[in-house]
């Protein structure tokens, strides 16, 4: 699919590696204001719109992540704006600083909190390896991206900073704090309200929840995988691209692309659920 006749890039500018550095390994989250600008995401948001429609109406196109939610993995060139994204300067600052100069691009895909969604469990996206565990190392990122302004009934993203380090040890599958836990993320939570047009980025280990949607409209949220390499994320994702998309990438993004490459675009069956947001919520 076409990209935007403008582009909504910021002017060049240095970010500071020591400043990344010290947000995703302390607080676990940091984000960027006015990265992109609204009528830039106004069409990403159409875009999505159509995709949630079509992947509702396809058997395994959508996974539930609790009451009146979803998670669609969808293909980079189904979008406007891919290549504006993944090619932002402070996208590809932080995923330096982070990740190291090789990181790699493993997914992409929209979670969708409609009207009626309840409070899901405190929880990480998926289990902390020895890497960070043992090395303190974190090897993966997920950029989250709005495509309205939320408000507070939206059921606003709420983390709680400094988690991503927790000892997991009495974690359901590694990933579920038992509820004794939560009066400690209950202290440091932070309710997110971006506007359209902010980017933020955490450790998915982080521990966070999306919480009670009571509004009358659904809150979609791009969301962007990159991993150091190695980490091994790409096994949960079918992250694909037609070759004629590819060549046509400048090489300096894809050699950040850890995608299958196909003549022609397949249905993703979803791949990565998580069962204890599928059974139920908080």
């Amino acid at each position: 699919m076409p990209t935007l006749d403008q582009s909504p890039l910021a002017p060049a500018a240095q970010y500071d590696t020591a400043s990344i550095m010290g947000a995703i390994y302390g607080d676990g989250i940091t984000g960027l204001k006015g990265a992109f600008s609204r009528a830039w995401v106004a069409a990403l948001g159409e875009d999505l719109a159509g995709l949630y429609k079509d992947a509702l109406a396809r058997p395994g196109g959508a996974v539930g992540r609790g009451t009146n939610r979803h998670y669609v993995e969808i293909h980079p060139e189904d979008i406007r704006g891919f290549t504006e994204l993944v090619s932002h300067p402070w996208v590809q600052a932080v995923c330096t600083a982070v990740l190291g100069p090789k990181y790699q691009i493993v997914e992409i895909g929209f979670d969708v909190p409609n009207p009626g969604a309840r409070d899901q469990p405190w929880h990480r996206d998926f289990p902390a390896t020895d890497q960070t565990l043992v090395e303190r190392r974190l090897n993966s990122l997920a950029f989250n991206l709005t495509t309205v302004d939320v408000e507070p009934d939206m059921g606003p993203f709420d983390i709680a900073p400094g988690t991503q380090w927790d000892d997991p040890s009495e974690y359901d599958h590694g990933m579920f704090p038992p509820t004794s836990f939560y009066e400690r993320y209950q202290a440091r939570s932070q309710l997110k309200m971006p506007r359209m047009g902010d980017v933020s980025v955490r450790s998915a280990l982080t521990i966070h929840r999306g919480t009670a949607n009571c509004s009358d409209k659904p809150r979609p949220v791009l969301v962007l995988g990159v991993d150091a390499p190695g980490a091994g994320n790409h096994e949960k994702h079918d992250f694909q691209m037609t070759r004629r998309f590819y060549e046509s990438l400048p090489l300096s993004l894809r050699e950040h692309l850890l995608c299958r490459l196909v003549d022609q675009l397949e249905p993703v069956t979803q791949g990565h659920t998580i069962e204890g947001l599928m059974m139920g919520d908080a």
